[in-house]
């Protein structure tokens, strides 16, 4: 189950990546810089796009490392262009990509502990379902909120990405 869950991240973080397509083309038919949008935000005490791609992307990757009992790879948070950005969406996919389903068979009994946790910790599977999942989607979501919000022409469609349809004949 974890497994497929982290590959829900990666197929994301590609969705992301598309958000990014898309707000580029915008900007450039409002005449404006792309990587002017890195600075949105939709409230004051709110961290701006830039950092909202990031947080999607370390939530991702400490997922994987943290239900895995593996090190995530560092990302110092330096990106400033939609291009590395996307280069750091890249890399977070890839990182993902290396695992196999026999890394997180022992997931969902795993110890996980954080030092905001103050000595205290969780099970992997409490830690997906409580801590790392909502916070993945939380940052995710703002990423479309705000690019929608900025005008870039996102549908549901978009945010979904591709969906693993089948056809009706083949279930029986």
């Amino acid at each position: 189950m974890y497994f497929e869950l982290l590959g829900q991240f990666k197929k994301m973080l590609g969705q992301i990546g598309h958000w990014l397509d898309l707000a580029t083309a915008h900007a450039r038919e409002e005449g404006v810089d792309p990587d002017t949008y890195l600075e949105l935000r939709l409230a004051p005490d709110q961290f701006a796009l830039v950092r909202q791609i990031q947080s999607s992307c370390d939530n991702a990757k400490f997922a994987a490392a943290r239900l895995t009992g593996t090190e995530a790879p560092s990302h110092p948070d330096t990106e400033r262009t939609i291009p590395e950005l996307r280069a750091r969406l890249q890399a977070v996919i890839a990182y993902l990509d290396g695992f196999q389903p026999a890394d997180l068979e022992a997931a969902a009994t795993r110890v996980i502990t954080h030092p905001r946790w103050q000595g205290k910790f969780m099970t992997g599977a409490d830690y997906f379902r409580e801590h790392a999942q909502p916070n993945f989607y939380f940052h995710v979501t703002h990423v479309y909120a705000l690019l929608r919000h900025r005008g870039v022409k996102l549908g549901k469609l978009d945010y979904l990405g591709p969906l693993s349809l089948r056809d009706v004949a083949s279930a029986s």
